[in-house]
């Protein structure tokens, strides 16, 4: 696995010193992979691996704990649906995914900002401003939806169907369902927004030692998002028709263009985190997908000032193995439970102790104490969210910082 040297964050620090030192503001937004549910307690997995070990001495203080950043502040606003609220302080670990949380203080998870705000405070000088929005289970075709892509339209498979009220997801009632498609579009758009704005009319109440007389400055946009759009078929019925995501890249497009605009920021960096759950290889429909999210980083207004960074490499192909083995013992206990024709209680015999039984056993001569010992130190979510790995985040993280880095410094040449 490729990794970023960390002599390339130096290296960018001497061009940005250079310039005037207003407040820096970077922009994190996306759903549940932008929230982060990597758990603090795989940190140590990044030791195992001494490509990671020094990245693991930047995220811990002198005394073993996650360092406390002294010149980067965040708001991170979050929540569910209406019940929307923001977190505020310097910037350590635990700013990740606050479901079910005590939302006054930070938690238990890391995304990646924790990297990214370590990244930037070694290669700026003065403060620094991350205003993190991520909300789980989002789309960009309707929750995120930017305002220029005008209101939501059915796809075919939508038109064809969805009025006639029959089929496995297939909306009861249609009349309702307009109206509360209707109620969601662009909604985290907004909010994203309107907390942008909020938190920019007085920078000095997130971040004290904010100086009025140097200002701020719109630095860098993160989009980490993806999931809920990759998994609709109903929003992009066409399997495996290369253009299938055709939509989504679209999207894409406006939502930076508007973001640019609403914020009065018109060559804001913009660093797209390209959907990389499964690693190397996700299947041609992920492929697929992760065409369409680099594919607005190619086109020619957004040269030099969008960039797509492939989040594929620093998924963990050894905790994705062991994922896979899990996958099989939750896929026998279904066929347990199902009477699987194929499987040991094909005649619905067992009792529930049997089954348990079973189960462990087979467990057991599928994954080894080693492997048990591994996921523990290194995975706490499921596959969509990385595996819940501190490893995959902190590298994501890292990338899109020096991803963002290189994208001022050549504005500034």
């Amino acid at each position: 696995m490729k990794h970023i040297a960390p002599f390339l964050i130096g290296t960018l620090f001497i061009a940005a010193s250079a310039a005037a030192n207003p407040l820096k503001v970077f922009i994190l937004a996306g759903q549940s992979n932008m929230e982060g549910h990597a758990k603090i307690t795989t940190f140590d997995y990044l030791g195992d691996d001494p490509a990671t070990a020094p990245l693991l001495q930047r995220m811990r203080g002198p005394g073993g704990q996650p360092r406390v950043c002294e010149r980067v502040w965040i708001s991170y606003l979050t929540g569910d649906g209406e019940k929307n609220f923001e977190l505020t302080g310097k910037l350590t670990a635990g700013f990740g995914s606050l479901w079910g949380a005590d939302p006054t203080k930070p938690g238990e998870k890391i995304g990646p900002e924790f990297t990214f705000g370590l990244a930037l405070e070694a290669a700026l000088p003065g403060p620094i401003l991350l205003i993190k929005v991520a909300w789980g289970g989002k789309s960009l075709h309707t929750d995120f939806r930017p305002p220029g892509a005008g209101p939501y339209e059915m796809s075919s498979f939508q038109r064809e169907n969805y009025p006639k009220q029959t089929g496995h997801g297939i909306p009861k009632d249609f009349e309702q369902w307009q109206i509360e498609k209707a109620r969601e579009t662009g909604r985290c758009y907004r909010w994203m927004i309107e907390h942008v704005k909020q938190v920019l009319a007085d920078p000095k109440r997130v971040c004290p030692p904010y100086d009025p007389a140097q200002g701020f400055e719109l630095a860098g946009f993160v989009w980490l998002q993806g999931w809920n759009d990759m998994v609709d078929g109903h929003v992009y019925p066409n399997y495996n028709r290369p253009d299938r995501f055709a939509l989504y890249s679209d999207l894409l497009a406006q939502f930076i263009r508007d973001v640019r605009k609403d914020l009065d920021a018109p060559k804001l960096p913009f660093v797209i985190g390209v959907m990389g759950v499964g690693g190397a290889a996700p299947g041609a429909e992920g492929l697929a997908f992760r065409r369409a999210m680099a594919a607005p980083a190619a086109l020619p207004e957004f040269q030099g000032n969008v960039v797509a960074v492939e989040t594929a490499p620093f998924w963990s192909e050894e905790l994705g193995a062991i994922d896979r083995k899990y996958d099989q013992v939750r896929q026998m206990r279904h066929y347990l439970d199902s009477k699987h024709k194929d499987h040991a209680n094909a005649d619905g015999t067992m009792t529930e102790e049997q089954k348990r039984e079973y189960l462990k056993q087979f467990e057991a001569d599928l994954i080894s104490p080693a492997e048990v010992a591994l996921w523990k130190r290194g995975a706490s979510n499921a596959g969509y969210h990385y595996l819940g790995c501190a490893k995959t985040f902190a590298l994501m993280g890292q990338a899109f910082a020096v991803a963002n880095l290189k994208l001022l410094q050549s504005q500034r040449r």
